[in-house]
């Protein structure tokens, strides 16, 4: 009984755990599928371009050089928020989403502020885009309206269903690296783009002043 007592006190417990207990759980995270850098680069330049790459240049236009002050304050501001949230990743390491932010400073009031405030966000976000898939290809091709079940879809509204049928399931993914195929064909949309811009403004005769 004493024996099994002084096998189970703190004294004959190693302090250290031996390399092939380490070595092994640092492979089993290691083993962990997650994306490349390439393929982090492809995911971050889809995020980073797109819409941005014709509202900035558009936005400019209309409010002047004065206007890149606000853009300045609002890159400064974005910067500071990552070198914030950073810290807060470095001070507690199970912190991984911003809801475990708000639950660190506010509890969980904090944390279903931050979800809810983020879901509407997104929610929005994607709403926006689906309507302004909707405006610019049924501005494309205005003659595609069409009927189901006796119910009249215009073109806005089909393209706006059809775009939704084709992204929706890009959401289900969870395997970073396939999404990244999805991305560099954004940045590729995104590179047709420039090329379109510059090609339209230099070859075609159109220039880059407005006329």
């Amino acid at each position: 009984m004493e024996g099994k007592k002084h096998e189970d006190c703190s004294i004959t417990i190693p302090l250290l755990h031996s390399y092939a207990v380490v070595n092994s759980k640092e492979e089993q995270y290691t083993n962990i599928s997650g994306a490349s850098f390439i393929s982090t680069c492809f995911n971050g330049l889809n995020a980073l371009s797109g819409v941005g790459l014709l509202s900035i240049p558009y936005a400019l236009a209309e409010g002047g050089w004065l206007s890149l002050i606000l853009l300045l304050v609002i890159a400064s501001s974005t910067f500071y928020t990552g070198l914030l949230i950073q810290r807060c990743m470095d001070t507690d390491p199970t912190i991984t989403s911003y809801p475990d932010i708000g639950n660190r400073a506010f509890g969980k009031i904090g944390e279903a502020i931050v979800s809810i405030t983020m879901d509407i966000e997104l929610y929005l976000v994607a709403t926006g885009f689906l309507i302004l898939e909707g405006d610019n290809l049924s501005t494309l091709f205005p003659d595609m309206d069409f009927d189901v079940y006796g119910y009249h879809i215009d073109a806005k509204s089909g393209f706006i269903i059809l775009v939704a049928l084709i992204i929706l399931p890009t959401s289900w993914l969870h395997n970073m690296n396939i999404l990244s195929y999805i991305s560099a064909s954004g940045v590729i949309a995104s590179m047709i783009i420039i090329g379109s811009v510059f090609w339209a403004g230099a070859v075609d005769g159109v220039g880059f002043q407005e006329k």
